[in-house]
């Protein structure tokens, strides 16, 4: 099988009402008729085996994941996905294997109707690289540069859940932290009833304080007061490893995929109202202040700046 049986065995699919895909798979490049009026956001990610998943782990779970990871980053930005792409480097060609990661892609891809458009397959260690784009309403984008002085800061979900089983290692049974790992859920729902709701938001990938840190810089080297006893966990993360390591893991630890945004105190009603009506949680953990970055009250120990979220780093040649 070559590179092209692989992408038509196993990627192209009917774009059926999309009428807005012109061109899709199949051509030197994809033509869209973008919507109207309407602002596009376009987003990429790349996860590398070794780096962002196991060689162990299910197929379905890396292809979830792969296109899981853009849409959160599409919901922080308060935008419709609509399109993907995907870059697909493999070592060998495994049938099985290949089958299994575009289920657990298309799968996802179908529940929020996006729409696989074209990319690349190549041979070289296993790695996948997604663009995805979409759009939103003139002036509705939510940005990290949007918090305010006095704003509350929320979380959708709970935290901590994905660095729990990271910790825990391979090997162990199916449960809710195996699942946030795997299976992290991208919070478009969320993001849509958000807008002008909002003033800021990130989606939670390096860490809580790591990315809520992004916001306050960018929002004009704000501070925040963090009361860490309101921070939501895993119950299951608790009972394993201590509610103290689980706080940590959820304040640090990263690979949550869910939504931290700051609002207004007179949003609360709103706010609870968004809650009610997706069935998710949505916890106020702290405000917004002028000045000092993340502060955290109540923690056991104090947390070393090395500690305040992954970032990708590389030796430099001289």
């Amino acid at each position: 099988m070559d590179e092209f049986e692989l992408v038509s065995t196993f990627f192209d699919r009917p774009q059926g009402e999309r009428s807005w895909v012109k061109t899709g798979i199949g051509d030197d490049g994809a033509v869209l008729k973008l919507v109207p009026g309407t602002e596009s956001v376009v987003v990429t990610d790349t996860l590398v085996c070794g780096v962002h998943f196991f060689s162990t782990q299910a197929p379905c779970s890396v292809g979830h994941r792969a296109l899981a990871v853009n849409l959160s980053d599409i919901a922080a930005m308060g935008a419709k996905a609509q399109w993907s792409t995907l870059n697909l480097t493999l070592p060998n060609l495994e049938s099985t294997w290949i089958a299994q990661f575009a289920d657990g892609l298309l799968s996802l891809a179908d529940r929020y109707d996006v729409a696989l458009i074209g990319g690349d397959t190549t041979q070289g260690p296993l790695s996948v690289t997604m663009t995805v784009g979409g759009y939103v309403n003139p002036g509705e984008a939510l940005y990290r540069s949007g918090a305010r002085v006095g704003d509350l800061v929320y979380v959708s979900g709970c935290l901590g859940g994905a660095a729990a089983a990271l910790q825990r290692g391979e090997g162990q049974p199916a449960d809710a932290l195996r699942e946030a790992l795997w299976f992290p859920e991208p919070r478009l729902s969320l993001a849509n009833k958000l807008r002008g709701i909002a003033h800021s938001a990130v989606d939670i990938s390096d860490g809580l304080l790591a990315d809520l840190t992004h916001v306050l810089k960018a929002s004009g080297s704000l501070g925040a007061d963090i009361e860490s006893g309101c921070v939501p966990l895993f119950d299951i993360a608790c009972e394993q490893i201590g509610r103290d390591r689980a706080l940590e893991l959820a304040l640090t630890g990263g690979d949550d995929y869910e939504l931290c945004f700051t609002a207004a105190p007179q949003s609360r009603k709103a706010i609870s109202a968004v809650a009610a009506s997706l069935d998710l949680p949505l916890t106020c953990i702290g405000r917004v202040t002028s000045s000092g970055g993340c502060r955290v009250t109540g923690l056991s120990k104090a947390l070393e700046e090395t500690e305040l979220g992954y970032r990708h780093s590389w030796d430099v040649d001289t």
